[in-house]
């Protein structure tokens, strides 16, 4: 493969809205050409133009918005506000120390999650419940907290485990109206956002007209 075909496909793989224009059939290729040839400081335009129009779109794979669609129409949402994270450092020590109020908070039916990542702990929490967590906590294993945010969970059946890209599809509809996603997460029937508290009205509009 020449340089600059390999060098167009990786572009195109490496941008999911234009692969997603490209299987949608709505891509002006000539546009397409020159934003990737400024972008990748390509002089040949017409060989940027060449392998655009040549990319295997068929080969594309993704989610189907339709089915997406379908599954959303099957959901429904829930709110809640006054939502906290606490981010701890990692550690076993770290996770022992908050064995009892975890297991204290769930028994009382209170929010409570954990997510393990790469570097530490976030714990979602109310943000009645922080002083509880954090007075567990040594300083120095205390990364940040963040009150005061809103909790929007979009539960659909369980068939949606097998249906590929709603959390991409919602994702993407809050990010295309500039909503800044504070936490994320998807498990079994539910998909859910933590969202800054200003942002709950928009993103509720947003996802409504996407659950219709």
């Amino acid at each position: 493969m020449p340089p600059i075909a390999r060098e167009v496909r990786d572009y195109i793989a490496g941008h999911p809205s234009v692969s997603d224009a490209l299987k949608m059939g709505i891509v002006n290729y000539s546009a397409l050409a020159r934003k990737i040839s400024k972008e990748l400081g390509i002089r040949q335009k017409e060989a940027v133009l060449a392998a655009c129009r040549r990319y295997p779109v068929e080969k594309l794979r993704g989610y189907s918005e339709d089915a997406v669609r379908r599954m959303l129409q099957r959901s429904r949402i829930q709110t809640r506000t006054k939502v906290a994270t606490i981010t701890v450092i990692e550690g076993v020590d770290v996770l022992q120390r908050l064995g009892d109020v975890v297991e204290e908070l769930l028994d009382e039916n209170r929010v409570c999650r954990l997510i393990q990542v790469s570097q530490g702990t976030v714990i979602i929490v109310d943000d009645d419940s922080v002083p509880r967590v954090t007075k567990k906590l040594r300083s120095e294993h205390l990364i940040g907290v963040t009150r005061g945010l809103v909790e929007i969970d979009v539960t659909s059946p369980e068939t949606i485990e097998k249906t590929p890209g709603l959390l991409a599809f919602l994702s993407g509809a809050l990010a295309s109206r500039g909503i800044n996603i504070v936490e994320e997460m998807s498990a079994y029937t539910d998909t859910i956002f933590l969202l800054e508290r200003k942002d709950m009205t928009r993103a509720m509009e947003v996802l409504a007209q996407n659950l219709q």
